[in-house]
Formats: C-alpha cells, sequence, structure tokens
C-alpha cells in the first residue's frame, strides 16, 4: 500500500504539521548530494548526473561499506512506468562497470562538485568518509537500484516488491516528505521496503547471485589500522572492530564455539583461522597474560597498536575484542588470495553466497585444517 507518513506537533495540544506543497524532488538531489546520510549513513557518494553509453544521465551514484554501488534514480516529472523502467536500465549498466571506470566516475565528480577540496583517491575519500575503513576487496561485486520520491502510487509500490520479493532484484525505494512549522522545514523519510542501508544490525538483501545455506562457518573482516594491528590479535589471541555501534553490534555476534576465518582487506588475504572462546567485550575490559602468566589489561600489554584505547571509556565509540583460541594464523604477508574468494566488508558474516563454501574449502587446504 502508498506510503503514508505524517507529523503532530504535541507542546501545546495536538496539532496536525501539514506538508508543504512545494516541489521537493527538484531539491532532493542537491540535499542527497551535500549530506547522503539522510539517505543512508553507510553511503558514500562518487558520482552525479553520470552519463551512461545511450546518452542518459544517473541523478547520483554511490558505493556502500560493502564496495556495491547504489544508483539513485530521483522520479521528478517521471511517470510511475518511466521510473522503473529507466532504474532498471540504469542497473543493466551499473553491473559492467570495472573498478577503473568507477575511479574515473569519482575523479570527475570531484573535478565537477568537489574543487574547491584537496583531490582524493577513491580508496582515500572510502577511508575518510568511513572512519579508516579501506575499500573492499570485492569492489562492485554487486549493486543496488533505489527510486527517491516524495512519493508513488501503489501500482509502481507493487512492481517494486514484486521485483524484490520474486526475483531477488536490489531494488527499493525511499520517500521524502518536507513539513513546515512556522518558519522550520523538517525533512522525513520512510522506506518502502526494510532496508539494511539505515540498518546495520540487519543482514544485507539478497543478492542477484547463487544462494546456498549458511555452512556454520563464520567470515571475519580484521580491518588493520592504528586502531588494530594483527600482530597483536595473534600474538594475544583476539579479533576485535568498534569505534561505532555498527562494529561493536557485530563483532558481539560472535559466540564461543564458532570458528571464525578471518580476511583482511586492501589486497591481504585470508590470515587466520580459529575459534571464538568468549565474547567481546570492551577492550579496557580485555585482559590477558603477561610473560609471567599473571593477568593484565591488554592496553597495558605492549601492544603495538597505538590508538587502541581511543574512546576506551564510551561504550558507543570503544573497540570490542573476543577471544579466539588459533586453529592456524599468518603474517599479513602470507596472506592467502586467490580469484573467486569470497569478501565483503561486513565486519562478521554468516555468507549464505555460494563462493562462501568453496572459499572455505580452499582455506583448508592452504592452512592444513582437516576438519
Amino acid at each position: 500500500m502508498p506510503i503514508e507518513l505524517s507529523i503532530w506537533r504535541i507542546d501545546a495540544g495536538l496539532e496536525r504539521i501539514q506538508p508543504t506543497t512545494m516541489n521537493l524532488e527538484e531539491r532532493l538531489e542537491s540535499l542527497l548530494a551535500r549530506d547522503i546520510t539522510i539517505a543512508s549513513p553507510h553511503w558514500m557518494v562518487i558520482g552525479r548526473q553520470v552519463p551512461t553509453p545511450w546518452g542518459k544521465l544517473i541523478d547520483l551514484l554511490c558505493i556502500d561499506t560493502e564496495g556495491k554501488l547504489i544508483v539513485l534514480e530521483l522520479k521528478r516529472d517521471k511517470t510511475e512506468r518511466e521510473i522503473v523502467a529507466q532504474t532498471l536500465d540504469y542497473g543493466s549498466y551499473v553491473k559492467t562497470i570495472q573498478p577503473d571506470e568507477v575511479r574515473r566516475i569519482f575523479a570527475k565528480y570531484q573535478k565537477d562538485h568537489a574543487a574547491n577540496l584537496p583531490a582524493k583517491t577513491i580508496e582515500e575519500a572510502f577511508g575518510a568518509h568511513f572512519s579508516g575503513q579501506p575499500i573492499p576487496d570485492e569492489f562492485n561485486g554487486s549493486h543496488e537500484l533505489v527510486i527517491v520520491a516524495s512519493s508513488l502510487d501503489a501500482a509502481t509500490e507493487r512492481i517494486v516488491q514484486y521485483l524484490a520479493e520474486e526475483y531477488d532484484v536490489r531494488i527499493n525505494a525511499v520517500f521524502f516528505r518536507v513539513f513546515r512549522d512556522g518558519e522550520r522545514e523538517y525533512l522525513t523519510r520512510a522506506w518502502l521496503r526494510e532496508s539494511d542501508a539505515t540498518d546495520a544490525s540487519t543482514s544485507p538483501a539478497p543478492a542477484v547471485r547463487e544462494r546456498v545455506e549458511f555452512n556454520g562457518e563464520f567470515y571475519v573482516n580484521f580491518g588493520k589500522g592504528d586502531h588494530r594491528r594483527w600482530e597483536d590479535a595473534r600474538k594475544f589471541g583476539f579479533v576485535s572492530a568498534g569505534h561505532g555501534p555498527k562494529y561493536r553490534d557485530a563483532i558481539q555476534r560472535l559466540e564461543p564455539g564458532n570458528r571464525i576465518w578471518v580476511n583482511v582487506p586492501g589486497g591481504t588475504g585470508y590470515v587466520g583461522v580459529g575459534i571464538v572462546e568468549e565474547p567481546a567485550v570492551a577492550v579496557k575490559e580485555f585482559e590477558v597474560k603477561n610473560a609471567e602468566g599473571a593477568p593484565v589489561p591488554l592496553l597495558n600489554a605492549g601492544i603495538v597498536s597505538t590508538n587502541m584505547g581511543e574512546h576506551a571509556d564510551d561504550p558507543e565509540l570503544s573497540e570490542y575484542v573476543a577471544r579466539v583460541k588459533w586453529m592456524r594464523t599468518v603474517p599479513l604477508a602470507q596472506g592467502v588470495r586467490e580469484p573467486g574468494f569470497f569478501g565483503n566488508q561486513n565486519c562478521v558474516a554468516e555468507p549464505r553466497d555460494a563462493k562462501w563454501p568453496y572459499t572455505i574449502d580452499r582455506l583448508k587446504q592452504k592452512f592444513g585444517i582437516t576438519d
């Protein structure tokens, strides 16, 4: 059914705030380009008015934390049939884009829309935008289509739902409306379908690729940097993540007994396999044994990481550490990478991609794991 969103003012009785009649859709592209977090905190704009080979222009092109490309198409004055068809057509183009072309699109976006700022590569901009995360190994492995509108008719909403639910097309719609209360204007947002774009704790929507049952083997993405170092994780037996609720909640999903396979993104590869022994706790609570066998806080154990203790007193921003009994680890320089390996930017995942069983079989051979 069509989305309907209303707001009432309750501080002086009960008064409904009416939406404005202005043409919001003419303003939305600029608002989203200025701050894409109003749609999703997990997106970064990499292109605006991106030309396709057949002369049409994609309103906004984004990348998310998993390396997926996100097509945002604004309805404006298009008919309902036109907006769905055009969005699907853009998907047929985006799926063919190679990493070098994405880099060119981003370079043009910077030149056209951010010329007053220092030029960055897409890798540099990705790390800056997403708090130091490296760009994923699997770059543009899938894509998502998002229709942006103030409203759609019921038939179009049914078509979007049908494509997504019956054919696993990554398509959604997000609705924005403006309400005016005196001199102030308020922007509201509602998604047609539940979206992982707004909630990092949900699993991503199905991709257009073969999917299998979860095989019980957990994927862990270990983003190396000043806040965590693989040398420390190997020596003291842990994996960690944090500096935001998204990563804290993800690492806390690991339970004792889970077997994890650890991938370091950015071209390093898989570096370890082990069994989780204790759930993740804030870094200041995590203890290890010193040379004499006495328990000491990890932060006082001579770790290599320089900033692991940053925000240690803040439950939202602290690093969180899960104890692991390693079965096999290798140095970063010996990370295992092969074409066809599974990889994404999720901190912790229960992969249902057909690449995952293949990846596990190969890693068992490489790491000498027999069970």
